[in-house]
């Protein structure tokens, strides 16, 4: 059996050990920074992760692992935090990356930034497209979803009169950039329910095709809903879809590096994510997919010269930006891979059990997400009956110091629940505790 403990020491170890080395303005010119980590080094911390024989289901129980996971954090433990859905903390390893691009660009940004660290953003392209399971010229860097499905919202040409299609429970940002072309082009928004919690994949195939009209010309569907962490059967939605001419934007923003999957899964042609959720990536981070063949119809969100209208980069003219937080971006990758993307998911699955079982033994307790496998992972909306979300939450955060997300939605009122890998056992009972003494005594 491996030594867990040095796992992660080892990983950390080389992650800042690749993120240090970076040279000096002079030394520039001969020799570019080197990469995220040295490879022997992550090789020998992957090397004695994988050596363990056991199931992802049984590393996710073995809390001694997970403590050295917990350790990488910096999180203030005087308050418990389960809301990683909105945004996650990084590891050190990942913080001390971005702090020594930040301040080699501050050297002198014009050279240091622009000429030395930007073209190091393609290494960086090239790790998310593999784990994403695309062509690296299929992969644009953004600043978090909500701008890839925006370029992919406003790129994909319509007119007066044309339907969109999406539920009722997708992202409010994302409907509100509909309704912002409908008030502005005429296009028409429908969006229809789905049920909570949704168990019949074949349901939500149902639902979708019975909104499709002669006038639907795009589809918007969530991978993973935000308020309840249902996952979607998106390869049956594209390709029912597609079979009618009908592209599909999905919205992965809770979905990515949170459970096991890749691009041959979805078979998608449009797909945008953040990266400061699930993969503890800097905060500003995330990506946008593009099928090859659909890069030259999609316009971006900010202009570009004729001759980009093939490149996946045209999504990335924004202007000025930050290096750092890009390129940092690997150090995160290097950290999920090593803890393995099953074994993450195991670990997520069997900490949202963990509460949800406990509390589901009290009275007016309900569940807004299923706990079957395959329809969720590590995020579930938990309802109690007589308490509102936004009183509870209140409650949870002046008398406990935790952190949860109220949700106001009709059709799944509640409190979100997002744990991560750093968050202990000890922390759940902490929540449990809370909850429960709110059912029993009330929260005034």
């Amino acid at each position: 059996m491996p030594d867990r403990r040095s796992f992660l020491a080892s990983l950390a170890g080389a992650s800042l050990a690749g993120a240090s080395t970076l040279l000096s303005p002079g030394r520039a010119m001969a020799r570019p920074p080197l990469s995220f980590l040295e490879p022997s080094r992550l090789g020998d911390a992957l090397e004695a992760f994988s050596g363990d024989p056991r199931s992802p289901a049984e590393v996710a129980t073995d809390e001694t692992l997970w403590r050295e996971v917990q350790q990488a954090f910096t999180v203030d433990r005087g308050m418990v935090n389960l809301n990683n859905g909105g945004v996650s903390p990084a590891p050190a390893a990942v913080q001390e990356a971005m702090g020594r691009y930040l301040a080699y660009s501050n050297d002198a940004p014009v050279h240091t930034m622009w000429r030395v660290l930007e073209p190091q953003k393609e290494g960086v392209r090239q790790q998310l497209a593999r784990a994403f399971g695309c062509d690296a010229e299929e992969m644009a860097i953004t600043r978090n979803a909500s701008e890839g499905l925006q370029i992919c919202q406003f790129g994909i040409d319509l007119e007066a009169g044309d339907e969109v299609l999406t539920t009722d429970q997708d992202y409010p940002r994302m409907l509100t950039t509909f309704e912002q072309r409908a008030r502005r082009e005429g296009i028409v928004l429908k969006k229809f329910p789905i049920p909570v919690p949704a168990e019949d994949p074949d349901e939500i195939v149902r639902r979708f095709e019975e909104g499709i009209t002669d006038r639907t010309r795009l589809i918007l569907m969530c991978h993973m809903i935000n308020i309840t962490g249902q996952i979607l059967p998106v390869k049956p939605v594209v390709e029912m879809a597609r079979a009618r001419g009908i592209p599909v934007i999905v919205d992965g923003a809770h979905a990515f590096a949170h459970f096991d999957f890749d691009l041959a899964d979805l078979d998608c042609d449009y797909y945008a994510t953040s990266l400061h959720k699930w993969l503890f990536a800097p905060f500003g981070t995330g990506f946008l997919y593009v099928r090859r063949d659909r890069i030259p119809g999609l316009w971006p969100l900010m202009a570009s010269p004729e001759h980009m209208d093939g490149d996946i980069r045209k999504f990335e003219e924004v202007g000025t930006h930050p290096c750092a937080n890009y390129l940092a971006i690997g150090s995160a990758l290097t950290f999920h891979h090593g803890i393995g993307p099953a074994r993450k998911e195991a670990r997520l699955v069997y900490l949202r059990n963990y509460w949800a079982q406990a509390l589901l033994e009290e009275d007016r307790v309900s569940l807004n997400t299923s706990l079957e496998p395959g329809f969720a992972a590590g995020i579930a909306n938990l309802a109690v009956e007589g308490l509102e979300p936004g009183e509870l939450a209140n409650f949870l955060w002046d008398r406990h110091r935790i952190i949860v997300t109220p949700i106001g939605h009709p059709d799944c009122r509640g409190l979100r629940i997002s744990p991560s890998v750093y968050t202990t056992t000890q922390e759940l009972d902490r929540f449990i505790d809370g909850v429960r003494y709110a059912i029993r005594n009330g929260v005034a």
